[in-house]
């Protein structure tokens, strides 16, 4: 009694995986030869596991969290493999893989080569980018037929490769899709995720993968792109005209003179002392002609340099236009007649008290004396 006793308990068997790893994605129950199980034993299947049992190179079953009793009455594949002896329970020759389902998130990824890529702004262009992503075992029996086989350690990096290699080769993809210019990259990394994980998951789907979140950390124009950018940005900067153009340019031409190193060379120091001044006077030049552009007019009030198309004094703030006392067009200060009904505008000047018509700059009337 007590030998059969013995040999009825080590036949007892409770199949789990208990998971302390962090990037392995399958593991065999075994993984060593023995692949008898007794019938009769226990499964523990815990949270984020799948348990798929393998009988004569066939799926047999697949089984979800939760703990189980392996016998022919609660597990109907077990009739087909068993028949029962009399005595005490039967031994199953079977294989049983625990695939780990979580999210495998930080996964890396980033472009060996730059990907080709056309835009509105700058025509042809090449992008360099890199980011995460996570993913996930979604079907486990599509995952053991594509991907892992027999296998009875299967890891993270088995497959890191033929992940990258699908959402790389689908960013040009998923950014022709998403119609974002060029210069709009940075401000739409969120989309462009999205739009990488959409294009990318049927490729994902067949081999029993889910495609969960894909990150991009940067995108990278062509060194050349980005300092016209930088340029663009400084004239932005500095106010869209050709003479404020023309100081940049000075500036930088004079500090470039600057940093050249003349060695101690008398003709060196020459040239520099030349190129110099030339570049001083093209300096003056265009800041004399910017000065000019802005001086051309004078304040109709108080005589205080305004631009040609200033329409209030910035110094005294008085109008630099009038309007016609008989038809109401404006009329520039100091005209003599209105353009538009030829109204007289300048009023003779009489004293006030013999009548006498004086010139404008006249302060006392020649005629009777009265100060006007």
């Amino acid at each position: 009694m007590g030998l059969f006793s013995f040999f009825k308990k080590q036949l007892l068997e409770v199949l789990e995986w208990k998971d302390a790893s962090k990037d392995v994605l399958v593991y065999r129950h075994p993984v060593d030869n023995r692949e008898e199980i007794m019938n009769s034993s226990t499964l523990v299947v815990r949270e984020s596991q799948v348990a798929l049992f393998v009988h004569k190179g066939e799926i047999a079953d697949v089984f979800g969290h939760g703990t189980y009793k392996l016998n022919t009455e609660n597990i109907p594949f077990l009739t087909k493999m068993l028949s029962l002896p009399t005595g005490f329970n039967s031994r199953i020759k079977a294989e049983v893989y625990f695939i780990n389902t979580k999210q495998f998130m930080g996964q890396k990824w980033g472009t060996q080569n730059p990907i080709m890529m056309r835009d509105a702004d700058f025509g042809t262009i090449r992008l360099r980018g890199y980011g995460t992503f996570s993913y996930k075992v979604d079907d486990a029996k599509t995952f053991m037929r594509e991907v892992f086989g027999t296998n009875p350690i299967y890891r993270v990096e088995d497959l890191s490769v033929q992940c990258k290699s699908i959402l790389v080769s689908n960013i040009t993809d998923a950014i022709a899709e998403a119609g974002i210019p060029a210069l709009d990259l940075a401000a739409n990394y969120k989309e462009i995720g999205n739009k990488i994980v959409e294009v990318s998951n049927p490729e994902f789907v067949k081999m029993g993968l889910k495609l969960c979140k894909v990150t991009v950390e940067n995108l990278s124009l062509p060194e050349e792109v980005e300092k016209v950018l930088d340029e663009r940005s400084k004239l932005g900067i500095l106010g869209d005209k050709m003479g404020t153009y023309t100081q940049y340019q000075s500036a930088q031409a004079i500090r470039d003179a600057a940093n050249n190193p003349s060695g101690g060379n008398m003709v060196g120091i020459g040239v520099g002392l030349g190129a110099g001044a030339t570049i001083g006077n093209m300096f003056a030049h265009s800041m004399s002609n910017v000065k000019d552009e802005q001086h051309k007019r004078t304040c109709i009030k108080c005589g205080a340099g305004i631009g040609p198309r200033v329409k209030f004094c910035p110094e005294c703030g008085a109008s630099q236009s009038e309007t016609c006392p008989k038809c109401g067009e404006a009329v520039q200060k100091g005209m003599k007649f209105c353009a538009n009904c030829g109204e007289k505008l300048v009023k003779e000047k009489t004293c006030p008290k013999c009548g006498k018509v004086l010139k404008s700059t006249t302060k006392f009337c020649p005629e009777c004396g009265e100060k006007v």
